[in-house]
C-alpha cells in the first residue's frame, strides 16, 4: 500500500511540476528528494519493492543531470548547441512560396488548440454576428429580390447561362463592389454582411451565387483594394464597384494547380511600344484554364513567374510571382470557349496569350509588388476561403435540412411519415447536426475576419471541412427524396446543389490536398507555440543570434512537451474532470472541459509526431490528414459551444449541442486512434497511446435515440427549425417549389387528426380508398370525418400531390437549345 501511495505523490508530484512549467532546477530537487524518499523507506521497511536498492542508487543520476543542466552555460555547450547544430545540418530550407504562405496569415484559435492550453476568453472575445441597419437592409431587401428573381432550372437547363437581367440587377445594386470601400465607390460591407448575402443567394442558385461570389473573393477587386496603386485604386475600383469590369482571376494552368512552383507561365522584363511609346513592361506567355467569370471577363487578373534576364530593373533574373491587371481587349488575350463543370452553367473557362507586352503600370502594386505575388494572394486567400465557400455549403446544408426535413414529413410510405422510420431519421439527423456545425464554423469564422485576421490554417480546414459536409448532406438529401430528387426539372430543388457540390470541392485548393498538405503542415509552423521560431532560428544567418533564439525557444518547447505528456496523462485518467471551462460556461461547462483534454492531447500527438517525423511529414499523408481532421473537429466544436451561448443558451438547442458535441468527440477520438494505429515509428505510437487512451478508447457517437429528438424538432415548425436554417431564401409562394413545401407542411399538420379518422375508417372497411374513387367524399358521407375536416384534408391531398410530383417533358424539350436552333435552322433551308 505505501508503494502504491508513494507511486501517486511521484506522478502527482510530476505532473504539477510539468503543468506549472517549472525550471529544471525544480526537477532536480523533486527527483533527488523522490530518491531520498526511497532510501529513507527502505530503511524503515516501509518500502520494499523489488530493485527498490538499485532505485534508490540510480535515482541520483537524473538528479545530477538535471542539476547540472539547471545551470546555463552547462545546458548551452551541452545541450542546446549541439541539438542547434544537428538540426542546421538536416532541416531543409523553406521554399520561397511556402515562405510566403506562412508569412501571409495569421493566427488565432487555431494556436490555442495547438497550445494544449485553449484560452476561453480570447473564443469569448470573438465577436457574435453582427450586422449594421443597411448591411441587414441589404441582406433583407436586394438580397432578398435577387433570389425571387431567380429561376434555377431555367438558369441550369434552358439557358445553360446567367440571365442578362440577373447580372443588370447585380450591377446596379452595388453586389460586386461588397468589398470594396465606400471609398471607392464600393459597399464596403463587413466580412460577415458578405458572408450571409453569398449564403442566402447560394441557397436559391448554386450557380448565380457565382457571379457575385468571384469579384467579392480573391481577384482584382480585393488585390487592388489592399496593394494597388493610387492610380489602379482610383480608376479600376470605382468601375469594378459599378459593374462596368467584370473581373476574373487566371491562377491554375494545365501543369500548376496547387503546385504554384510549376507555374509555366513566364513573363520577361523588356522593353516595348505602348499606346506608340516605347516603355519598360513586361511580355508574358500564359495558358490558364478552369478560369471562374472568364468568358464574361473585362479585367483579367493574371499570376505569372517574372524573369528579367538583362537585369534591366537591378533586381538580379529571378523576380518571382506576379500579378498583373489586363484588359480583356488587350492586343494579344485570346479568351476561350467555355468549361461546363459538372455541368453547371456559370461562366468558366481559359485563356491565354503569346509575347503579350504589358507596361509596368499594369504590375497590380506596380514596380514595389514585382515578385510578390504569391504573398499577396495568399494573404487575399486566407481571408477570402474563410467566407464564399464555408458561406455556400453552409447555406446550402441549411436549404437541404429546410427542404429535407419538410419532404420527410409531407411523405409518407407504409402509412407514416417516413421522417419518423429510424433508417429516414438516421440521415435526417446528420443534417441537422451539419446545419448546425456549419453554420456555427460559418459564423465564429467571419467574425474573425472582420476582427482583422487572416486565419490561414482555419481557412483551410474550414473549406475543405464544409464543402466535405455539403457533400455528404446533399448526397442524404437525394437518398431521402428517392426518384423526387432523381428526376430534374423545374419542380427539383436538389439538382443544382448536386451539380455545384464538386466544384466547391475542387476550386480553391482541392480537398484532398488541402486536407493532406496545408491545413496540418501549415498548422505545425505556424499555430505550433514554439516550432516556427526555432526554425526561424536555425535559419538565420547570424550563428549567434539565431542560437539565442533557438535556446529560447528550445527550452520553451521541452517544457511543452512534459507539459503534455503529463497533462495528457492526467486529463485522460481522469477524464477531463480538473480540465479548464470558462467562468461563463453552465449547461455546457462538461463540454469546455472535454474540448480542454482533447486539446491537450492534440497538442502531444501533434507535436510528437512533428518531432519524430519532421521533414518526412510531407509523404506521411494519411497521418498529416488525420491529424488535419482532428485539429477540425476541436475548431468545429469550438464554434458550436460559441454559437449557442450568442444564441442565448436556448434551451430547445441543448439537444443538438450534445449531439454535436458527441459525434464531434467521437470523430476527434477515431483520428487520433488512425494516428497512433499506422504511426511509421512503431514504438512511439505504442508509447504514446498509454498517454492518449490510458483506459481504452471509451468515446461514443451520440445515440439513435438523441438522433430521433434532433430530427423531431427539425421537422417541426416553430424556433429550432427556423433557426437552424436562418438567412437562407425561404418563401410561402406555392408556385415555388420550396415555397409548395413550406405551404404543405403546416397543412399535413394541420390535418393529422383528420387523416387518423380517415386511415381509421379504412381499416375498418367504412372507407375504400383506390384510383377512380372519392375516398374522402365516402368518409364524410359515412360520417368518418367532418366537411369541414374533408375539405381540409382534399386541400392537403392536391398539395401533397404538387410536392411528390415528378417532371416530364416532350422529347423535343430535352435537346440542348442550340442543338434544336440548328435543327430548326436544318428544316428552314429545306
Amino acid at each position: 500500500m505505501a508503494e502504491l501511495i508513494f507511486l501517486i505523490v511521484c506522478l502527482g508530484g510530476a505532473t504539477g511540476l510539468a503543468l506549472n512549467r517549472a525550471p529544471l532546477w525544480a526537477w532536480a530537487v523533486a527527483v533527488a528528494a523522490a530518491t531520498i524518499a526511497v532510501k529513507l523507506g527502505l530503511a524503515s521497511g516501509e518500502l520494499s519493492w523489488p530493485g527498490s536498492g538499485f532505485l534508490s542508487f540510480i535515482g541520483w543520476i537524473p538528479a545530477v543531470v538535471l542539476g547540472a543542466l539547471s545551470y546555463e552555460p552547462f545546458r548551452r555547450a551541452a545541450l542546446v548547441q549541439p541539438v542547434f547544430k544537428g538540426i542546421q545540418k538536416i532541416l531543409p530550407r523553406i521554399s520561397a512560396t511556402e515562405q510566403e504562405a506562412l508569412d501571409a496569415g495569421t493566427v488565432g484559435w487555431d494556436a490555442e488548440l495547438f497550445s494544449g492550453q485553449p484560452d476561453w476568453s480570447k473564443l469569448k472575445a470573438v465577436a457574435p454576428i453582427v450586422l449594421t441597419d443597411e448591411e441587414r437592409a441589404f441582406l433583407d431587401g436586394p438580397t432578398e429580390d435577387l433570389c425571387k428573381m431567380l429561376d434555377d432550372w431555367e438558369i441550369r437547363h434552358k439557358e445553360r447561362d446567367i440571365p442578362e437581367k440577373v447580372w443588370n440587377f447585380v450591377r446596379a445594386k452595388g453586389f460586386l463592389g461588397m468589398l470594396i470601400s465606400k471609398d471607392h465607390g464600393g459597399l464596403g460591407f463587413s466580412p460577415q454582411a458578405q458572408s450571409l448575402i453569398l449564403g442566402k443567394i447560394a441557397s436559391k442558385s448554386p450557380d448565380a451565387v457565382t457571379i457575385v461570389m468571384v469579384p467579392n473573393s480573391l481577384g482584382p477587386g480585393e488585390l487592388i483594394e489592399k496593394y494597388g496603386t493610387p492610380e489602379q485604386k482610383e480608376y479600376y475600383l470605382p468601375r469594378l464597384a459599378q459593374g462596368k469590369e467584370i473581373p476574373c482571376f487566371a491562377l491554375t494552368g494545365p501543369t500548376s494547380g496547387s503546385d504554384a512552383a510549376t507555374m509555366r507561365d513566364v513573363g520577361f522584363v523588356c522593353k516595348g511600344m505602348h499606346e506608340g511609346e516605347e516603355t519598360l513592361g513586361i511580355k508574358i506567355t500564359w495558358d490558364k484554364r478552369y478560369i471562374s467569370l472568364g468568358p464574361n471577363a473585362t479585367l483579367l487578373g493574371l499570376a505569372f513567374q517574372l524573369l528579367d534576364p538583362d537585369n534591366l530593373l537591378g533586381k538580379g533574373e529571378n523576380i518571382g510571382i506576379t500579378l498583373a491587371l489586363i484588359p480583356t481587349d488587350h492586343p494579344g488575350v485570346e479568351i476561350g470557349r467555355r468549361h461546363l463543370p459538372g455541368g453547371a452553367a456559370f461562366p468558366n473557362g481559359p485563356n491565354w496569350g503569346h509575347d503579350v507586352f504589358i507596361p509596368m503600370s499594369a504590375v497590380i502594386g506596380g514596380v514595389d509588388r514585382l515578385g510578390q505575388g504569391w504573398r499577396m494572394l495568399m494573404s487575399c486567400l486566407s481571408a477570402g476561403r474563410s467566407i464564399s465557400l464555408p458561406a455556400s455549403s453552409a447555406a446550402g446544408i441549411k436549404s437541404m435540412l429546410r427542404a429535407t426535413t419538410a419532404y420527410a414529413r409531407i411523405r409518407k410510405q407504409f402509412g407514416i411519415s417516413i421522417g419518423r422510420m429510424e433508417g429516414i431519421e438516421e440521415p435526417l439527423a446528420r443534417i441537422v447536426e451539419q446545419a448546425y456545425v456549419c453554420e456555427a464554423g460559418r459564423a465564429v469564422t467571419a467574425s474573425m475576419v472582420a476582427g482583422g485576421e487572416k486565419p490561414a490554417v482555419i481557412s483551410a480546414l474550414l473549406k475543405y471541412q464544409s464543402t466535405e459536409r455539403m457533400r455528404q448532406c446533399v448526397n442524404d438529401a437525394m437518398d431521402i427524396h428517392g426518384g423526387k430528387a432523381i428526376c430534374d426539372g423545374p419542380s427539383n430543388y436538389i439538382q443544382g446543389a448536386y451539380q455545384m457540390v464538386p466544384v466547391g470541392i475542387t476550386v480553391e485548393g482541392a480537398n484532398i490536398l488541402t486536407r493532406t498538405l496545408i491545413t496540418f503542415s501549415q498548422g505545425a509552423l505556424r499555430s505550433h507555440p514554439w516550432l516556427y521560431r526555432e526554425i526561424q532560428a536555425v535559419q538565420d544567418p547570424d550563428q549567434d543570434r539565431g542560437l539565442r533564439a533557438f535556446e529560447e525557444a528550445f527550452d520553451g518547447h521541452i517544457a511543452f512537451v512534459a507539459a503534455n505528456v503529463f497533462g495528457s496523462l492526467f486529463h485522460n485518467v481522469t477524464g477531463g474532470l480538473f480540465a479548464s471551462a470558462p467562468d461563463h460556461a453552465f449547461d455546457t461547462a462538461g463540454w469546455y472541459k472535454q474540448l480542454a483534454r482533447s486539446s491537450r492531447t492534440f497538442a502531444l500527438v501533434a507535436d510528437m509526431t512533428i518531432a519524430l517525423l519532421g521533414g518526412g511529414l510531407k509523404v506521411k499523408q494519411k497521418i498529416t490528414g488525420r491529424l488535419a481532421d482532428a485539429l477540425s473537429e476541436l475548431y468545429l466544436l469550438s464554434c458550436v459551444l460559441k454559437r449557442y451561448e450568442d444564441d442565448g443558451q436556448p434551451i430547445q438547442d441543448a439537444k443538438i449541442i450534445e449531439y454535436c458535441a458527441r459525434n464531434s468527440l467521437y470523430r476527434f477520438q477515431e483520428a487520433i486512434r488512425g494516428v497512433l494505429d499506422n504511426f511509421p515509428i512503431r514504438w512511439a505510437g505504442w508509447l504514446l497511446r498509454p498517454l492518449v487512451f490510458p483506459l481504452g478508447a471509451r468515446r461514443r457517437p451520440a445515440s439513435d435515440q438523441l438522433g430521433k429528438e434532433i430530427v423531431r424538432l427539425a421537422m417541426q415548425p416553430g424556433e429550432v427549425r427556423d433557426r437552424l436554417t436562418r438567412d437562407i431564401f425561404i418563401t410561402n409562394d406555392v408556385n415555388q417549389p420550396t415555397g409548395l413545401l413550406e405551404v404543405t407542411l403546416v397543412k399535413v399538420i394541420e390535418a393529422e387528426v383528420a387523416e387518423k379518422k380517415l386511415e381509421k375508417g379504412i381499416r375498418d372497411g367504412r372507407v375504400r380508398r383506390y384510383h377512380g374513387r372519392d375516398w374522402i367524399a365516402d368518409a364524410a358521407e359515412n360520417y368518418v370525418i367532418t366537411e369541414e375536416e374533408a375539405k381540409l384534408l382534399k386541400e392537403t391531398e392536391a398539395l401533397v400531390a404538387r410536392v411528390i410530383a415528378v417532371d416530364h417533358f416532350d422529347a423535343a424539350e430535352l435537346v440542348p437549345h442550340y442543338q434544336s436552333d440548328k435543327v430548326e435552322s436544318a428544316a428552314a433551308a429545306e
